[in-house]
């Protein structure tokens, strides 16, 4: 569950980010007093949310090529937040156990998302998960 938060703080940085520009050291710390986050996820977290926002463009343009539907401008701010941190640990964190990232991104989707989000949450990044085990077999 404590790793579960460190996700929830992590999208909720990522989030602020997105919705009102907010300075990113500023938007963790406050969230991490708030949420009384424990101090052995800090590092988890911050990794999550920072690296989320490096590599944004990138997989913001992932997230777009599978959901057609949608543009990702027009998704719902929570889903394509919960996304993109959880698109990030799937592809770019060497210890990520990318089925977890998936099943604790439907859950944060359950939690702060509508009705439908936790489907589509799980549906973009099921295509993202497949295509990362296409390109890099066995991992």
């Amino acid at each position: 569950m404590s790793r579960r938060k460190a996700r929830e703080t992590a999208f909720k940085v990522v989030f602020q980010v997105d919705q009102v520009q907010a300075e990113v050291k500023k938007a963790f710390d406050y969230l991490v007093e708030n949420d009384k986050l424990a101090e052995k996820n800090h590092g988890f977290s911050w990794e999550l949310a920072r690296g989320t926002l490096e590599k944004q463009a990138e997989i913001d343009r992932m997230i777009a090529s599978y959901s057609r539907e949608w543009a990702l401008d027009r998704m719902s701010s929570v889903d394509r937040n919960i996304m993109r941190v959880a698109a990030f640990e799937i592809l770019f964190l060497e210890d990520s156990q990318a089925v977890v990232a998936i099943d604790e991104a439907i859950e944060i989707a359950k939690k702060y998302g509508d009705e439908g989000s936790a489907s589509f949450v799980n549906a973009i990044l099921d295509k993202i998960l497949g295509e990362k085990n296409e390109q890099f077999p066995g991992n």
